[in-house]
């Protein structure tokens, strides 16, 4: 007779045994890949992590389209610009839906846009991309903003006077500011306190999800709830960003008059608006969400992206000089920079392209949801499935670069020096999920680039060891803590 720990074994494997053949029944119903385990699936082969170094080694192995198991969970990996775009241009609503893990969840519902899907998002993002550009117009308008924080970057750069500094706090505090000034209407003195707090809540809540903690967070949210650890600390940062939002918009409330001059007061209006329509998801709870999803997407991104550009400067000198000869050749010293001054500097724009083609910060990108059945390159995909496209393929395509691996702005130059788009430039995504601040983050980057670059020429600190052209994994991919030298021209 079998003892109880025998049964017990027996009952375990029988029960991995019909799970594996379970897995394997839903594998035969999607794109091909590594065959998955119980439980962990392809975490194993992944190193529990979604690399991009291992994705396209799979892509070798499997093609443009395949599976992946994130435990029980099965994802469909498009790579490869053909595969991408048909994803998210050609079945761009099909695939238009954003999953929610746990940790999302409880933190923030489907409240705001990032992380909503269906009439919420359609409502909140078709909103939020008419008060930016809303926005664009006027005396005080956000390209005027940006230069005021471009203008007070470079006099920060100039107190240095010449000595190694560590660029990241100045650059985050000015990218800060202005989508502070977007959605607040007012930037914050570096030296507030709640704007400091602001800057570490938005930097923890953003790279808490990638750490093991975030993960441990999905896999076992029940438990994670009432277990203390960091991501306690992450849900007190969340509290405080939501709680600095609600007193700004009390702030408006108790001021209410004139016209609207930022996300706030514009959402007001709209909640006033529409307080009739049983269909509006125009509200409090929105609002806030809303204007923390700005917070988050339109700091740690720009800023990462612009300490890529500084250190490229460092580690190619010849390039920097060259911008630097362009903006001379065109610039007068004392000129205010505008958006409209990209089309005069076609190289200074390519490289800032470059940067954002060659650095890839968001990694492989955000997963989507299939909102309803569809077909992605000849394989059919049921509603519900998690789909990623794998961004990073796409702007190392080497059908489409001709030196996907090299830092080169020639990427973006014709054989007479003009300035080209590249279809496969998708930085940003595309498609209905495409990034809502493209393009303030274009107008960003551009002009604090070349003021700062107009300013100073870049140089490694004397003595300095070799530059770290490694990133650090997370949401967003950041260069290693570096100093330089910004010497006045």
């Amino acid at each position: 007779m079998l003892g109880i720990v025998e049964l017990f074994v027996a009952l375990v494997a029988s029960l991995l045994i019909l799970q594996f053949l379970k897995l394997q029944w839903m594998r035969s119903q999607l794109p091909p890949g590594p065959i998955p385990l119980p439980i962990i699936g392809n975490l194993w082969l992944l190193d529990f992590k979604l690399r991009r170094e291992t994705l396209a080694k799979l892509t070798k192995l499997y093609g443009n389209i395949y599976t992946v198991w994130l435990g029980q969970s099965p994802v469909v990996v498009l790579n490869g610009y053909k595969a991408v775009k048909d994803g998210i241009v050609t079945h761009s609503e099909e695939l238009s839906g954003r999953p929610l893990t746990p940790f999302y969840t409880d933190m923030m519902g489907e409240k705001g846009i990032f992380l909503t899907s269906g009439h919420t998002w359609k409502q909140q993002r078709r909103f939020g991309m008419t008060v930016i550009r809303s926005l664009g117009l006027g005396k005080n308008n956000l390209e005027h903003q940006i230069q005021m924080e471009a203008c007070h970057l470079v006099d920060i750069f100039a107190n240095t006077k010449g000595k190694p500094f560590d660029p990241h706090t100045f650059i985050v505090h000015a990218i800060a500011n202005v989508i502070c000034a977007v959605v607040f209407g007012h930037r914050f003195s570096s030296e507030d306190e709640s704007f400091g707090k602001l800057i570490k809540a938005v930097h923890f809540v953003i790279y808490f999800q990638a750490t093991i903690w975030g993960r441990m967070y999905d896999a076992f949210p029940c438990l994670m709830r009432h277990f203390p650890g960091p991501h306690q600390q992450v849900f007190v940062y969340n509290r405080f960003m939501h709680n600095l939002v609600m007193n700004e918009v009390q702030i408006h409330e108790r001021q209410n008059g004139g016209d609207p001059q930022d996300l706030i007061d514009f959402y007001l209006a709209q909640i006033a608006k529409t307080k009739d329509d049983p269909t509006s998801t125009f509200n409090t709870d929105n609002m806030v969400q809303t204007v923390v999803d700005l917070l988050l997407g339109g700091t740690e991104t720009t800023s990462t992206t612009l300490l890529w550009a500084l250190l490229y400067m460092l580690k190619y000198p010849e390039i920097q000089e060259r911008v630097q000869r362009e903006i001379e050749a065109v610039l007068e010293p004392s000129q205010l920079i505008s958006y409209e001054d990209r089309k005069r500097l076609p190289y200074t724009n390519a490289v800032i392209h470059e940067t954002l083609r060659y650095s890839n910060i968001t990694s492989v990108g955000v997963p989507r949801q299939c909102v309803r059945d569809t077909t992605l390159m000849g394989f059919h995909v049921k509603k519900g499935t998690l789909v990623l496209p794998n961004l990073h393929s796409v702007v190392y395509d080497s059908e489409h670069w001709e030196t996907p691996w090299k830092f080169n702005p020639d990427h973006f130059l014709d054989l007479d020096g003009n300035f080209v788009n590249k279809e496969s430039f998708l930085p940003f995504s595309a498609g209905h999920r495409v990034c809502l601040g493209e393009q303030m983050a274009r107008v960003e980057l551009f002009i604090i680039f070349t003021n700062l670059l107009r300013a100073f020429t870049f140089q490694i600190p004397e003595g300095a060891k070799e530059i770290n052209m490694e990133y650090i994994l997370g949401a967003i991919l950041q260069p290693h803590p570096y100093k330089l030298c910004a010497i006045p021209r």
